[in-house]
């Protein structure tokens, strides 16, 4: 059984509280004094219609909305249904604009945002740019800096799963250093099994072996596609499940640790290991399945 879990990526989040406890020696419980800052001014950093359902519930919740757009991106849709609209990446690909972070923060600070959220794709899962957010004063509407970097790590958040008592397919407990591991993992455990990158998602640096003839060609090819997607090549190897179901949990949390589910959605419809179609809820699941995927990705993001 795969189970992904990608946690509050899609929502606005819980307004920030700052609670400040008073001690006493009275017998009385203190007073309780809360300070609420509410976000008034939120930037997506993205494009599309992503950013367009970002502004429309920042729209309904009276939060001014500001969008960023690369020079090929002038005419979008996505610029003219912000309350603000500004040039980032001047004289880069289109890419490569929504990736400029020193412009997207430059921008964010000079127009008064309170928060950005990162949509999905582009930066959504770089934790150097959650990180510059918070160094600029403006809250990242997702995860903190520290948890997109471990669940960033593949390695690393299998180590985390198996922390928190959530099952996993059987694979590397570090990223692999040379061929030999993969021979050794694939004696242990058979065939089939799949390199996959240890530092970066979206399907690339990975590789299906089913045979040990294969086992060079595509550890070299999955090397070199990891290296060239993310900048790094490591690889670790897990057993391949064949024709799995692939269920998502959404995941809804705040900073003080509460966190709940929003349910699930199917995204076994795939090519190249990348989702086409997302359905909700997943047809003909188990209740009781869906109740131990629900329970396990609150554990795994608590933990």
């Amino acid at each position: 059984m795969l189970l992904w879990v990608r946690g509050q990526r899609y929502a606005l989040g819980l307004l920030a509280i700052k609670r400040v406890w008073r001690s006493s020696r009275s017998v009385h419980v203190a007073p309780q004094t809360v300070e609420y800052k509410p976000i008034k001014k939120v930037m997506v950093a993205n494009r599309g219609e992503i950013a367009i359902r970002v502004f429309r519930a920042c729209t309904e919740l009276g939060i001014r909305t500001v969008a960023v757009y690369s020079e090929q991106d002038t005419g979008q849709m996505h610029r003219q249904k912000a309350d603000e609209a500004y040039l980032i990446g001047k004289g880069l690909p289109p890419v490569a604009a929504y990736l400029h972070i020193p412009d997207i923060i430059k921008v964010a600070k000079e127009n008064g945002v309170d928060a950005i959220h990162p949509g999905y794709g582009f930066l959504s899962e770089r934790s150097d740019f959650a990180q510059a957010c918070v160094d600029a004063g403006v809250r990242f509407i997702g995860p903190t800096p520290d948890v997109v970097h471990k669940m960033g790590d593949k390695v690393q958040a299998r180590s985390i799963a198996i922390s928190a008592g959530v099952p996993v397919v059987p694979g590397t407990d570090a990223p692999i250093s040379s061929l030999q591991e993969a021979q050794e993992f694939s004696n242990s455990y058979g065939f089939p099994i799949i390199f996959k990158a240890a530092y970066g998602g979206g399907g690339r640096g990975m590789r299906v072996v089913r045979e040990y003839e294969e086992l060079e060609e595509n550890y070299q090819r999955a090397y070199s596609e990891a290296l060239a997607a993310f900048g790094n090549g490591a690889l670790f190897v897990e057993k391949f499940i064949e024709k799995p179901r692939h269920i998502e949990v959404q995941i809804l949390g705040d900073k003080y640790g509460n966190v709940i589910h929003l349910y699930e959605r199917d995204c076994s419809i795939q090519r190249r290991h990348q989702k086409v179609v997302e359905i909700a809820p997943a047809t003909q699941l188990d209740p009781h399945l869906r109740d131990r995927l629900t329970a396990d990705s609150v554990n795994l993001a608590r933990q």
